[in-house]
């Protein structure tokens, strides 16, 4: 194991605040350790001199040797407990009191001084406000909770102390054991990052599962996760959902990309299973940790019910699993083993009538087919049929086989001890054959996380200097947002853009258009053939106008001869719709030839957890509306930048539809982890828009820009 080795493996234990009081936790913690720590006990409580048996002492300074302080003292008590803990050298520290960050001020006053002093004394903290933590391998409950896990393979953390108690009286109903439970408390110290580390280390941990609300530090928890998800299952499910901010923000990326699509973008490149609700935290977990990976996608259902034979059909459809077709022999063997009444293609019915040989045997020849990679084994109760021998056979099969196999057999307290057999063996088991199903659809998802290859991002030769000067230009004006004036920070970046200026004059338009368009006529380092047309776009400039399409702000296909006075109409409109607005200008661009080309939306925001996002997706005017884009945390390598290409609704759009050709999906690709070196960068960008980024079979084209800084990170 690693750092925390001996916080979960420890020799002696202190209850700091031990108490013979009923009803106290002190007491709960105390008498929890005495029922099964294969270590030893000291009981630590200045006011008593014996508690539960146990000789009690003044301090934990008068102990020698001690592993792991557990403190439920009162509040103000704590730092006390805590300095003496690190003086007596104890490095490991649970601490279960409440009255910290979560209540108030004086709560947070407390909750710094605890994290100085474990800095201080280099302590390993679990808390405060925590349960505790138990290890079902050395039977250590050091935690209030009324009931010890049973013995697995699972290590579990939650958030929610109240959760664990549910869940261990839920999983000792089922015999779901664990090894590791911890309650993470209010992750002073120690948080999730630190305990899938230690898990992924774990030779008695084969799955991990949380429940989390948040994540303190985005960044380490993806870089942990993913090292620990190759060879260690990582199964979340991820409560606390919102929106909170997404009105704020400045940037369509900003109102599109909130904290929840970075929590999904997160967990995705960790390797982590997110899951919706707590059946399939712990369906996953259980099957996870039972059943081999599948090496085939195909699944074969075995059921004597036709009935909720198509039901699983049905989930199956459902999920990005298929049903196996079964080979020739296979359906050979099977017309010669069921009665012709049976259906021998899949789903397999083996009709009601079936004793468990027959089950037996169309199992066997299910799972000997090549095509087969898992099987779901599907029974309703009959008076021909034991559930127990079905169980018994089915445990034989699956290990012969090697097999995942997960078993639903329908019914109510018949099903018991066949269900305690099939545990026992690994083998999930459930009511609802489309859990059977999700279940089998999670060890195949797990396969391929488990066979990624991590790429590190490419970098890019850019200017950082003239990005830098960019970005201070807006803390010269007194702003912190930038528009099109600031394209040439993507240039800076090797983000190709058309041909443009910012003039401030009619007749400096004039000039311009005629130079923008001679531009757009030839070809030019990575600038493509527009069309023979002198037309032109014109944009207003004003870092005060997010949206200049809704007002009027941008005028497409403006001929010379009508520069000059569309100059002036964009002026007007700008100051009749905002008269305080600072106008920087006009933009004079380059027309593009739109014909074979498809908006796309490049775009950053900063999140509080995992810092810099990257988004992609269908672009335009609608993109809000729409919504079709994915988002990965920066940097973002090739590989990934490819797969968000491939997520979107409108992927075939780039792959050409309808006889369109092809957009370059390389320079899309290309642009991305540009976009994503950028903000990698420069912190101080939080929220950036390249919108549209017009993707065309010869390249790519960032047409506007719009981004938000924060002038304190400059």
């Amino acid at each position: 194991m690693g750092q925390l080795a001996t916080l979960f493996e420890p020799d002696r234990i202190a209850v700091v605040g031990a108490t013979d009081r009923e009803g106290s936790v002190g007491r709960a913690i105390t008498a929890n350790l005495l029922a099964d720590f294969e270590g030893d006990v000291v009981a630590v409580n200045p006011t008593k001199d014996e508690v539960l048996g146990l000789e009690s002492y003044d301090s934990v300074t008068a102990v020698s040797d001690v592993d792991v302080a557990v403190i439920v003292v009162p509040p103000p008590v704590v730092i006390e407990a805590l300095q003496e803990a690190g003086e007596a050298g104890v490095r490991d520290v649970v601490v279960v009191t409440a009255g910290f960050g979560e209540s108030g001020s004086e709560g947070a006053t407390r909750e710094r001084e605890l994290r100085e002093l474990a800095d201080e004394y280099d302590l390993n903290l679990a808390g405060p406000n925590s349960l505790g933590i138990m290890n079902t391998g050395v039977g250590m409950n050091a935690t209030f909770g009324p009931e010890s896990a049973q013995r697995g393979s699972i290590s579990f953390m939650s958030q929610s102390g109240a959760f664990i108690t549910a869940v261990v009286d839920w999983a000792n109903d089922r015999n779901l054991g664990f090894h590791n439970v911890v309650s993470l408390g209010n992750k002073a110290v120690l948080d999730e990052s630190d305990f899938v580390a230690e898990w992924g280390e774990d030779p008695d941990t084969d799955v991990i599962l949380g429940y989390l609300e948040d994540v303190v530090d985005g960044r380490e928890f993806v870089r942990a996760a993913r090292e620990v998800s190759r060879d260690t299952p990582i199964v979340v499910v991820k409560s606390g959902r919102t929106e909170a901010g997404a009105s704020a923000a400045a940037s369509h990326t900003g109102a599109i990309a909130g904290s929840e699509a970075a929590y999904e973008a997160a967990l995705d490149q960790a390797g982590v299973l997110r899951v919706e609700t707590v059946q399939d935290l712990f369906d996953f977990g259980s099957i996870l940790a039972g059943q081999p990976l599948p090496e085939q996608d195909g699944v074969a259902i075995v059921t004597n019910a036709g009935g909720p034979g198509v039901m699983t059909t049905d989930a199956v459809g459902d999920s990005t699993l298929s049903l196996a077709s079964f080979t020739d022999e296979t359906v050979d063997a099977f017309r010669d083993a069921l009665p012709d009444e049976a259906n021998v293609y899949n789903p397999v019915d083996i009709i009601g009538d079936a004793p468990v040989e027959r089950f037996e045997e169309a199992l066997d020849i299910a799972l000997a087919d090549p095509n087969v990679g898992a099987a779901v084994v599907l029974a309703c109760p009959t008076a021909t049929l034991s559930y127990e021998a079905l169980a018994d056979a089915v445990v034989d099969l699956q290990a012969e086989y090697e097999t995942p196999v997960a078993a639903t057999l329908m019914g109510g307290s018949s099903t018991r001890s066949a269900n305690d057999t099939l545990s026992a063996a690994g083998i999930p088991t459930y009511f609802d054959p489309a859990r059977a199903v999700r279940s089998l659809d999670a060890l195949r998802e797990y396969r391929d996380i488990s066979r990624r290859e991590y790429t590190e991002p490419e970098t890019f030769d850019v200017d950082r200097g003239a990005a830098r000067e960019i970005l201070e230009s807006a803390d010269r004006r007194d702003t912190n947002r930038l528009g099109v004036e600031a394209m040439g920070l993507l240039d800076a970046y090797g983000i190709p853009t058309p041909a443009a200026e910012v003039v401030d004059s009619r007749s400096d338009a004039v000039d311009a258009a005629e130079r923008v368009g001679s531009e757009g006529r030839r070809p030019s380092g990575n600038r493509t053939q527009s069309g023979e047309s002198d037309e032109v776009v014109m944009k207003i400039v004003s870092p005060d106008i997010l949206h200049k399409s809704d007002i009027g702000g941008v005028a497409v296909g403006v001929p010379p001869g009508e520069v000059a006075d569309t100059y002036e109409d964009l002026v007007t409109r700008a100051h009749n719709y905002q008269p305080d607005a600072t106008i920087l200008g006009v933009q004079v661009q380059e027309m593009l030839d739109m014909d074979s080309a498809v908006e796309t939306i490049a775009g950053t925001n900063r999140d509080p957890q995992f810092g810099p996002l990257v988004l992609f997706g269908l672009g335009g005017i609608f993109v809000e509306i729409l919504e079709d884009t994915t988002v990965r945390i920066a940097p973002v390598s090739e590989p990934a930048a490819e797969e968000m290409l491939s997520e979107i609704d409108a992927a075939p759009l780039l792959r050409g539809a309808r006889g369109r050709d092809p957009v370059g999906e390389g320079a899309v690709v290309e642009t991305l982890q540009r976009l994503s070196q950028l903000v990698t960068d420069f912190p101080a960008i939080v929220e950036l828009d390249i919108n549209p980024l017009v993707a065309t079979p010869d390249g790519v084209r960032a047409v506007d820009v719009r981004l938000t800084i924060d002038q304190e990170e400059l």
